[in-house]
């Protein structure tokens, strides 16, 4: 008999199929209502779990836990290099998101969200890894340092919401983005940290399709041996979802 994954002890249906939907650049105000319409419709029964990758626009979103200064320059600095700036419900600080980076969003029944941020923390490495990147997480550093890094440099954060059991928000791993906005902001409210990425710590050239690679990966990791369904992009109506149910 061969022997089977262990089912993820954080999922709340771990057996059942986990939806992967590739949405390309989406405005990060949009992909937010999306994931709060998906998530009523997961805690309606109408939708399994699903995992939503995209891009956005340059953005920095403001966590539950930023605090004031790490927008540390003028308002007129971001908006004259076309960054827009949303406060979130997530948890954690000030992040940056931008095109080439790899942004994933749950839509999770859970049952224990300490563990679902920690088996989010170990798919990105596990994923890294097969790239021969020796990424790690830090749990025992504490809560500020969250996320995924490569020595002392970081390069995926990770910031959820939980409302009834059913996850949104989720991690952005940097791959191929621009790494200057983040040295414009206190990342993580870190102000020591240095952010890296995957083109910066591995080199180019990189093999082609790598973010949907990655993503699979990723999703791989989450789904504990559970199938995998493909969401047809950017349909994301109720009845194209029910695959996923």
């Amino acid at each position: 008999m061969i022997p089977q994954p262990p089912k993820p002890p954080w999922r709340a249906e771990p057996t059942q199929p986990l939806g992967l939907a590739h949405l390309g650049t989406v405005p990060y105000a949009a992909a937010s209502q999306l994931q709060e319409s998906l998530r009523e419709r997961r805690l309606a029964g109408l939708i399994g779990d699903l995992l939503l990758y995209l891009e956005h626009p340059p953005t920095y979103t403001l966590g539950r836990r930023a605090k004031e200064g790490e927008l540390p320059l003028p308002a007129a600095f971001y908006r004259e290099r076309g960054i827009e700036l949303f406060q979130t419900n997530r948890g954690g600080r000030i992040t940056y998101h931008g095109p080439g980076q790899l942004v994933g969003y749950g839509i999770f029944a859970v049952k224990d969200v300490v563990a679902y941020v920690r088996a989010l923390e170990q798919a990105i490495v596990v994923a890294l890894g097969r790239y021969g990147l020796p990424a790690r997480a830090r749990p025992h550093d504490g809560p500020a340092y969250t996320g995924v890094w490569v020595g002392s440099r970081k390069i995926a954060s990770i910031g959820v919401h939980v409302r009834r059991g059913v996850t949104i928000h989720g991690f952005a791993l940097n791959v191929t983005n621009d790494l200057e906005p983040f040295r414009w902001i206190v990342p993580c409210g870190l102000s020591d940290v240095e952010m890296t990425s995957f083109a910066k710590e591995v080199g180019l050239p990189l093999e082609e399709g790598l973010h949907r690679n990655l993503a699979r990966a990723i999703a791989q990791e989450l789904a504990g041996g559970a199938p995998l369904k493909e969401i047809p992009e950017a349909t994301l109506s109720a009845q194209a979802l029910e695959v996923a149910a």
